[in-house]
C-alpha cells in the first residue's frame, strides 16, 4: 500500500529502525535480512533526506530528527491499524492483555495488593508483568518504550508524559536497642553521628531527605548501602544503623522486621511517587484504563499517619 508515492510498509520499519537504534536488531525483529533493511534505511533516508541512523563507534545513534519522528510513527501505525479494523476497543471484562510496569520494591509494597484487587474486580484475565527500574531509565526513553508504565519518584527527569501518584514522608527507623535513641527520639546531631543503611538505585543523586541534610549541614555515615528500599529494615534490625525511608513502607515492615519508627529531627520531607509513559500512547485505550484505574486507587490507600 502506498500514500502519494509512499510505501507503509516503511512505517513499519521506520518505527523498528528507531526503537531499536539498529539495524541488525531492527531487521531480526521483522523477521528482515540485512540487505533488505539497508535498502528500506535508503529509502527512508531518501524521502527524509535525513541520515536518521549513524554509527558512533560500534554503537549507531539516532539523528536530532529521527528522535523526533518515533511519537508519530507509532501514532500513525495505530491509527492505520483502527482504520483496518487490526484494533479492536479495549473491553477490560473480556482482555487478556499484560500490562508490564517497571516499579521500585517499595512502589510495590504500597501499590501492588490495592492495585492487583481493583484489577481483577474489573478485568479478571488481565495480568501485571513488574520488573525493577533499570539504571538508565531516565537516559532515553527506551524504558517507556518497553514497557506499559514506570512509577518512580519526581525529580529524575524522566522522559515521556507523567501524573502523580501518590505521596508520602520521609522517617527514621532504628532498632529499639539504638544506643542514641532517647524517649523515641532523635535529634539531628544522633542523624550525624550514628552510622547510616542507605538505599541506591543506580544513580548519583540525593533523594529529598538526603538533599535536606545536606541543606541542614548534616554529613551522613554511610555504612551500609544496598538496592532498593525495602531491604534496609532487615538491616538496621540488631544494629547502631539508622536509615532514612518512607513512612509507608516504614510502618508495612517495622513489626516483622524488629525496628522502631522515629520521628525525623529535619522535619516534614515528601516524596511524591508519580506515573511515567511515553508521549506516544497518550490516548491508548487500554493503558488509559490501567492509568484511571491508578488514579481511583490512589485516595484509598490508607494514609501512612494512620497505621501507626
Amino acid at each position: 500500500m502506498s500514500v502519494g508515492g509512499v510505501d507503509l510498509n516503511l512505517l513499519i520499519t521506520l518505527r523498528a529502525l528507531l526503537e531499536e537504534e539498529n539495524v541488525t536488531h531492527a531487521g531480526a525483529r521483522l523477521g528482515l535480512s540485512q540487505p533488505s533493511m539497508s535498502i528500506a534505511l535508503g529509502r527512508l533516508r531518501r524521502h527524509y533526506k535525513d541520515e536518521l541512523l549513524v554509527r558512533d563507534g560500534r554503537q549507531y545513534c539516532l539523528t536530532p530528527l529521527a528522535k523526533t519522528l518515533l511519537p508519530s510513527v507509532t501514532e500513525s501505525l495505530r491509527l492505520v491499524d483502527l482504520a483496518f479494523g487490526r484494533s479492536e476497543a479495549f473491553v477490560p471484562g473480556k482482555s487478556e492483555q499484560v500490562f508490564s510496569l517497571t516499579l521500585s520494591d517499595y512502589a510495590i509494597t504500597v501499590l501492588i495488593e490495592p492495585l492487583l484487587r481493583r484489577v481483577h474486580e474489573e478485568a479478571p484475565m488481565v495480568g501485571l508483568k513488574l520488573s525493577p527500574i533499570p539504571c538508565d531509565a531516565h537516559e532515553s526513553d527506551r524504558t517507556l518504550r518497553e514497557h506499559d508504565l514506570l512509577i518512580a519518584p519526581m525529580g529524575f527527569a524522566f522522559p515521556g508524559e507523567s501524573e502523580l501518584v501518590f505521596r508520602d514522608r520521609f522517617v527514621c527507623i532504628v532498632d529499639p536497642g539504638n544506643p542514641r535513641l532517647r524517649d523515641g527520639w532523635l535529634s539531628l546531631e544522633d542523624i550525624g553521628a550514628l552510622p547510616h543503611a542507605a538505599a541506591s538505585f543506580g544513580h548519583s543523586g540525593l533523594n529529598p531527605a538526603e538533599r535536606v541534610l545536606e541543606e541542614l549541614g548534616v554529613r551522613r555515615r554511610v555504612q551500609v548501602r544496598v538496592v532498593g528500599w525495602l531491604p534496609l529494615p532487615f538491616v538496621v534490625a540488631g544494629t547502631d544503623l539508622v536509615a532514612i525511608v518512607p513512612e509507608r513502607l516504614a510502618h508495612r515492615v517495622a513489626g516483622p522486621a524488629g525496628v522502631l519508627v522515629v520521628e525525623p529531627p529535619f522535619g516534614n520531607v515528601e516524596l511524591i511517587e508519580a506515573a511515567w509513559w511515553h508521549a506516544a500512547r497518550s490516548s491508548d485505550p487500554a493503558l488509559c484504563w490501567l492509568r484511571g484505574i491508578l488514579r481511583d486507587i490512589a485516595p484509598a490507600i490508607t494514609p501512612a499517619a494512620h497505621q501507626h
